[in-house]
């Protein structure tokens, strides 16, 4: 058997993501909310994020809360050309994600050393990822996909290889339990916790709330699992 290859993710970063078990998916319009919604995830216990590349205000966001903020894991999410891998290296981005396998943007983000997530919802797209050395793989978009009874039954072939992944895509706090009872799951990412509306808004208050609801269900989980 030929060796398996290793995790396109540095070990480092992978336990980083393990012990916040959340990744808030953050969209942020306008640079000033940066520090201010970090601060306030942290306050929560969310220590891990991820600025989804849909805005002007992205990386500037990311290289002020880099900065300002040190303690969270600095995550992008649909970071879909190698360009847009190039800008976040450069912004000093700890980890990448992607809602599908571009094998370009795989090797972009090995080439720079950036620990990176393609997405997977099909046995093909893990088969893709596995050759490609990825490890910890986004899953996405997990409910409309079968949410974690069909990525159990689809992981159930490559299980030996010690996958792990990240659920997006329709979590929330009603569902999490359903993802992180499972130790497939290194954690589950979703944008309820700081949704776009309460980052306009400033609503430091809730964000701290949701962040702080999601951090006790995930410690009351881990004490029995």
């Amino acid at each position: 058997m030929e060796p398996i290859p290793q995790s396109a993710m540095a070990p480092e970063i992978i336990k980083k993501i393990d012990d916040s078990g959340i990744i808030a998916v953050l969209i942020i319009d306008e640079v000033k909310h940066a520090v201010p919604v970090a601060k306030a995830l942290l306050k929560g216990g969310v220590s891990a994020i991820e600025l989804t590349l849909r805005t002007p205000a992205a990386i500037e966001a990311a290289m002020l809360i880099k900065k300002e903020v040190p303690e969270i894991t600095l995550g992008f999410g649909t970071v879909l050309t190698v360009e847009q891998v190039k800008a976040v290296v450069e912004a000093g981005a700890d980890f990448a994600v992607a809602p599908g396998c571009n094998p370009a943007v795989i090797a972009e983000a090995k080439k720079l050393g950036l620990s990176f997530a393609p997405g997977i919802m099909t046995p093909t797209d893990i088969e893709f990822a596995i050759e490609q050395g990825c490890r910890v793989i986004k899953y996405f978009p997990a409910e409309t996909s079968g949410g974690m009874e069909h990525l159990k039954n689809m992981v159930a072939p490559y299980q030996y290889l010690g996958l792990k992944f990240i659920p997006l895509g329709g979590c929330n706090i009603e569902n999490a339990g359903s993802y992180l009872e499972s130790d497939l799951i290194t954690a589950i990412g979703g944008s309820w916790v700081a949704k776009r509306p309460l980052i306009q808004s400033e609503d430091w208050d809730t964000i701290t709330k949701n962040a702080q609801e999601i951090t006790d269900l995930i410690a009351k989980i881990r004490s029995i699992r």
